[in-house]
C-alpha cells in the first residue's frame, strides 16, 4: 500500500512557476505508475499528467502541454509536476495518484489509480 504526501503548493502570480512534489511511503514506489489531477472549486477533479513506471512515458492533458512536465526519481520515491507559465485557470487542489501498472504505461481516467494523496493547493493570481 503506497500512501502519498504532495508539497510545494501556494501562491503565484500569473506567469510564474510551482514545482510540486508527492513522496511516497514504502520501497515499491518503483512499481507505480503515477498521475497528478487538479479539482477547482465546483469542478469536478480532472486529470493533468501522468508518469509511467520506467518515467520514460508521460503524458499531459492539452491545457497544460508545453507549460508543465511530469517527472520521477525512483531512488527519492518522489514524483514531481514542474509548473510554468501558470494562468488563474490552474487555480485548484492538486493531488497525486499511484497505480499499480507494466513498466511503460500511462493511465489518465480517476478511477484506475488505486492511492491518492491529500492534495496540496495551487493559487494563481491574476
Amino acid at each position: 500500500q503506497a500512501q502519498l504526501v504532495e508539497s510545494g503548493g501556494g501562491l503565484v502570480q500569473a506567469g510564474g512557476s510551482l514545482r510540486l512534489s508527492c513522496a511516497a511511503s514504502g520501497r515499491t514506489f518503483g512499481n507505480y505508475a503515477m498521475g497528478w489531477f487538479r479539482q477547482a472549486p465546483g469542478n469536478e477533479r480532472e486529470f493533468v499528467a501522468g508518469v509511467s513506471r520506467s518515467g520514460v512515458t508521460t503524458y499531459n492533458t492539452d491545457s497544460v502541454k508545453g507549460r508543465f512536465t511530469i517527472s520521477r526519481d525512483n531512488a527519492k520515491n518522489t514524483v514531481y509536476l514542474q509548473m510554468n507559465s501558470l494562468k488563474p485557470e490552474d487555480t485548484a487542489v492538486y493531488y497525486c495518484a499511484a497505480k499499480g501498472s507494466s513498466w511503460s504505461e500511462v493511465w489518465v481516467r480517476i478511477y484506475d489509480y488505486d492511492y491518492w494523496g491529500q492534495g496540496t493547493q495551487v493559487t494563481v493570481s491574476s
